[in-house]
This record gives structure tokens, sequence and C-alpha cells, in this order.
């Protein structure tokens, strides 16, 4: 066998008994499971502080839908019927942007409705009607 095959075969057979030993070390020692444990701990909390901020996130934004949506809708409701036509105009323009709203809303709820893991909040709605 040539020398390269040697330092090879003698590499691999280092880095196998050291995995063995790691292996070891942590299932069988105290100290190994402490430190297994403890970066268990740190991986769950930085996983709950990104689901935190992302399901904040998702939650501000359908607020700030909702919020337009009703906006638009009540100008429409208010101003549908009026006679003067700047003011029918504006309904009708009010009721186009709570519709793309809505629509906008529907699709982003759909996109992110994993971030409540089937617990939504009760000022989220599921659903945004058209108008």
């Amino acid at each position: 066998m040539s020398t390269k095959i040697k330092v090879f075969i003698g590499i691999g057979i280092g880095v196998f008994v050291c995995l063995i030993a790691f292996i070891i070390f942590v299932n069988a020692t105290p100290a190994g499971r402490k430190m297994w444990g403890s970066y268990q701990n740190e991986l769950q909390q930085a996983d709950d502080e990104v689901d935190y901020e992302t399901r904040k996130k998702v939650e501000d934004t359908c607020r700030s839908y909702i919020a337009s949506y009703k906006t638009d809708k009540s100008t429409y409701e208010n101003y549908k019927d009026s006679e003067d036509k700047v003011l029918k105009s504006s309904a009708e323009q009010a009721r186009i942007r709570a519709n793309q709203t809505a629509n906008t809303y529907n699709e982003y709820f759909l996109k992110n409705s994993y971030v409540w893991k089937n617990n939504v909040p009760s000022d989220i709605y599921t659903r945004l009607e058209l108008i």
C-alpha cells in the first residue's frame, strides 16, 4: 500500500475512534449528558425567540390589514347611498380598496397560518369577506 492510503486510513480510524468516544462521553457520563442537555436547551430557547418574533410580526401585519379593511368598509357603507357624486365615488373607491385588502389579507393569512399552530388570537380573523 502507498503511504498516502495509509495516512487516509489512519485519519479515518482516528476520526471514527473520536466519534465513538464522543458518543460514549455524551451518553455515559454526567458531564456529557449535562453538556448535551445544555446544548438542547439553548437550541430550544433560540427557536422560541424566533417563533415569538415571527408570530408578533405576522399578528401585527394581520391587525394592520384588518384596520385598513374596516376603515374602507366603513367609508363605503357610510357613503354608498349618498346623493353627492363625489361621496359616492369615494365610497366606490373605498370598496375597491377594501376588497383588495381582503384579497391580500386572505392570501397572507393562509401563507402564515402555521405560526399560530391552531391557536389564532380572537382579534385575528381567518378570512375577510369581499364587499
